[in-house]
């Protein structure tokens, strides 16, 4: 398991420190660091971020004021040079809150806490999360649409390609997106539906999850680009 995150901070010499914590720890991914908060509000609009390390005094918007526009929060862990902000800090739910200059232990206990955390909402949204049921292999599978990557046409059957495996079901595109949710799926090819959350990247001709690149047909990039709120 692996926490996308992005690192805020205005200080280049204290952002150097954090990134180079988040990169030496193998159960972090850095998704991008940022100087200010606007530039991280356009990253949140095209990545799924996890966790994220956040100043609390920078220029024209503050880690506050950031943190009171988004409409999904990720985890947040302050890294701030005053303690006189913690009070106020802990009325945003944080997971941590680290003073500067940041040492690697403290880190390493803020990350940790971050990681169950994860666990923790990760179990609790399997137990009750989104579902569908498939039959494969003459089996009848329950698949949680939140580990979906994609659906791919495969001749007369479509391949569900999930975190964890791949499954052949009978049935076309068309009648297997009638039971996923169209805000998080998108038809972008008339051989693939993706789910949103788990697009890294996109260009004009693919959308990046992990490794693979799936194509966009030129007439539903629109699509996709309204699924991301993307303006």
């Amino acid at each position: 398991m692996k926490l996308n995150c992005l690192v805020i901070e205005d200080s280049a010499v204290q952002r150097m420190i954090v990134v180079k914590l988040v990169n030496n720890n193998t159960q972090l991914h850095l998704v991008g660091d940022f100087s200010n908060a606007i530039e991280a509000r356009n990253c949140l609009n095209i990545h799924s971020i996890d966790l994220i390390f956040l100043d609390i005094e920078m220029p024209v918007i503050n880690g506050f004021s950031f943190l009171e526009g988004l409409k999904t929060k990720p985890q947040i862990i302050f890294v701030t040079a005053k303690a006189e902000h913690a009070l106020r800090a802990f009325d945003y739910a944080p997971t941590d809150y680290i003073k500067k200059p940041v040492t690697l232990n403290r880190f390493e206990i803020a990350v940790h806490r971050a990681l169950h955390l994860h666990q923790l909402e990760h179990e609790t949204k399997e137990e009750t999360g989104e579902h569908i049921y498939i039959k494969s292999n003459l089996k009848k599978i329950k698949i949680f649409t939140s580990k979906i990557k994609w659906i791919e046409a495969f001749g007369d059957y479509v391949k569900v390609v999930t975190d964890e495996s791949s499954n052949l079901v009978l049935s076309t595109m068309k009648s297997f997106e009638t039971n996923l949710n169209p805000t998080q799926f998108v038809r972008v090819h008339k051989s693939f539906i993706i789910n949103t959350d788990k697009i890294e990247r996109y260009n004009s001709k693919f959308a990046e999850i992990g490794t693979s690149k799936i194509p966009l047909s030129r007439n539903k990039k629109d699509a996709l680009v309204k699924a991301l709120a993307i303006e």
